[in-house]
């Protein structure tokens, strides 16, 4: 299922824990490091996925998808638009619950192949700013943030 509203992203972002981020870069100004690294202070577990790299963040750094040995929740991806067919591929392979394509990503080949597979696809948007937007990260910055409450909603409870 294609998601692009306010109660599948909260829904997406509280029920997938374990992020693997695919083209997560070891660069510490990067777009991709920067968004993992916030995740990981928010209770997520990351998964590196880089071929060139050993260790992101303090975490092993796999290959590919095909090579982590744990269970995948959400496949993030940081890669060109025309890779996201063999990740959406591998995502579906690994049993991912969701596929996210990262701002700038926007495959709909791959969206549509990995929804028909029953994975939640959002595309288009940085899981770092929709999880800031959603669980109260932007705070009084001047955000639109088109979330219209006088309360902030509770973060997900960390999974240990």
């Amino acid at each position: 299922m294609i998601v692009d509203d306010v109660a599948g992203l909260r829904r997406v972002l509280q029920g997938n824990r374990v992020i693997a981020v695919v083209g997560l870069s070891p660069t510490w100004n990067r777009p991709s490091y920067f968004a993992a690294k916030y995740m990981l202070e928010h209770g997520y577990t990351i998964i590196p996925v880089n071929p060139v790299a050993t260790e992101i963040l303090g975490q092993k750094c796999y290959p590919d998808l095909a090579a982590i040995p744990v269970k995948v929740d959400l496949v993030d991806v940081f890669r060109k638009p025309e890779d996201a067919m063999p990740i959406a591929d591998e995502a579906i392979r690994l049993g991912a619950k969701c596929l996210w394509l990262q701002l700038g990503v926007i495959n709909r080949e791959a969206a549509d192949k990995a929804s028909a597979a029953g994975l939640d696809v959002v595309m288009d948007r940085c899981v770092k700013i929709e999880y800031a937007r959603l669980f109260g990260g932007l705070n009084y910055a001047g955000v639109n943030t088109q979330v219209i409450s006088a309360k902030r909603p509770p973060c997900p409870p960390l999974q240990v």
